[in-house]
């Protein structure tokens, strides 16, 4: 059955995603570990970070593509799922530093010593064991996810009072992690990391294999993403999209079909954050910002909503814009993010992928047309036969 479950994913267009992935894990560490400083070939090790922020953001863009492409959920609160995923890692990435921090204190955050905590918190204990924080990297997006999505969905709230929910969500965790007693860093979050499971995070093998990581765990969520829209749940789900009333009338739970689809969603954006934190070095509450989960859908519409490879696309073209004018017009940037958001709802309400594959669709069609016109024409130019005497 999970055999049925996966081949099911890797039609064609996944199947190349998947494949230009694994390349791109394998290929870009190569040339930055492999290939001389001077080479023209050789990926600086803060490009290749850079580049593994990028698909972090994709992976974040294809979670939310999962519950608003298919499920027509519009959640302006996935980057609270993602920064929770982040601070998992965080908590894990700290307890990891030990007597090397500023303060010396083999047990204590360096944050916690200067606030003058006495002890940890009960939630920081066990964050030292890598299988615990990979677990809660998962849990508590997931977790926080299931609760809300219980009471939302069966309340049946639906449309932009969803959305702004969701978005009041995310505010309130990020005045709650700006506090110092809640135990997170406060305004300055968690960072000067030293090692991952005993290999400093800022040597360049660790970071190639994070880069690998990153673009792997990418291409393990797509086909997961895949396998659940191409599944006989996943038409269930498209049909919540397009007639909610209509699939709740045949007798289907769609608040269930929500809660699953959304709690999924948060699980594979926290993954997201968790791998963000270990490119970037750091996570504070400014992850939480609603501005933040608004971008997340301005990558998705770009790339295309409900097509799975086009909010990857989105997110990597419009962050590697935003790269390229922070730096060289950062005065503008915001205007230039706004103004294509109101151009991709004018010129391409499909997105990128999406419109490339209408137009596609519509010259299969006329070319069909043109094949059966051209036969039904061969048809008739033909004579009559004679009836023998």
């Amino acid at each position: 059955m999970i055999t049925g479950f996966i081949l099911r994913a890797l039609e064609g267009k996944i199947v190349i995603a998947v494949g230009i992935l694994v390349a791109f894990a394998l290929l870009i560490p190569a040339l930055n570990l492999m290939t001389p400083p001077d080479s023209p070939l050789h990926v600086p090790t803060y490009i290749m970070s850079l580049l593994g922020k990028y698909l972090c953001y994709a992976l974040l863009a294809l979670a939310l593509d999962l519950v608003w492409g298919y499920c027509g959920i519009l959640s302006l609160g996935h980057g609270a799922f993602f920064a929770l995923g982040g601070y998992a890692m965080g908590m894990y990435l700290m307890r990891q530093i030990g007597s090397r921090g500023v303060y010396g204190d083999p047990i204590l955050p360096d944050f916690m010593v200067f606030l003058n905590w006495k002890e940890l918190p009960w939630f920081w204990h066990g964050m030292d064991l890598f299988p615990v924080a990979m677990a809660m990297v998962l849990i508590v997006p997931g977790l926080l996810a299931f609760v809300f999505g219980w009471f939302a969905f069966r309340s049946r709230v639906n449309g932009v009072y969803l959305s702004i929910i969701t978005q009041a969500m995310t505010y309130a965790l990020m005045l709650a992690f700006f506090r110092n007693d809640m135990g997170f860093g406060g305004n300055n979050g968690l960072t000067d990391y030293k090692e991952i499971l005993g290999f400093s995070v800022q040597a360049d093998g660790t970071r190639a294999v994070l880069f690998a990581l990153s673009a792997l765990f990418l291409a393990l969520c797509l086909v997961l993403a895949s396998a659940i829209t191409r599944s006989k749940f996943g038409k269930v789900l498209v049909g919540v999209r397009d007639a909610e009333s209509r699939v709740r009338f045949l007798g289907y739970r769609v608040e269930n079909i929500k809660l699953f689809t959304f709690t999924v969603s948060a699980m594979m954006a926290g993954v997201a954050g968790a791998l963000f934190v270990l490119q970037v070095g750091i996570i504070n509450p400014g992850e939480f910002a609603p501005a933040n989960s608004i971008e997340v859908v301005v990558w998705t519409a770009v790339g295309g909503r409900g097509t799975l490879i086009g909010p990857i696309i989105g997110a990597i073209l419009v962050n590697v814009g935003k790269s390229y004018f922070t730096g060289a017009f950062p005065d503008l940037w915001l205007f230039a993010l706004g103004g294509l958001f109101i151009g991709v709802t004018l010129f391409l309400p499909k997105g990128i992928v999406g419109t490339v594959q209408q137009y596609l669709a519509r010259r299969r069609e006329y070319r069909d047309a043109a094949d059966k016109d051209a036969a039904d024409s061969g048809a008739k130019s033909q004579p009559a036969p004679v009836a023998a005497e």
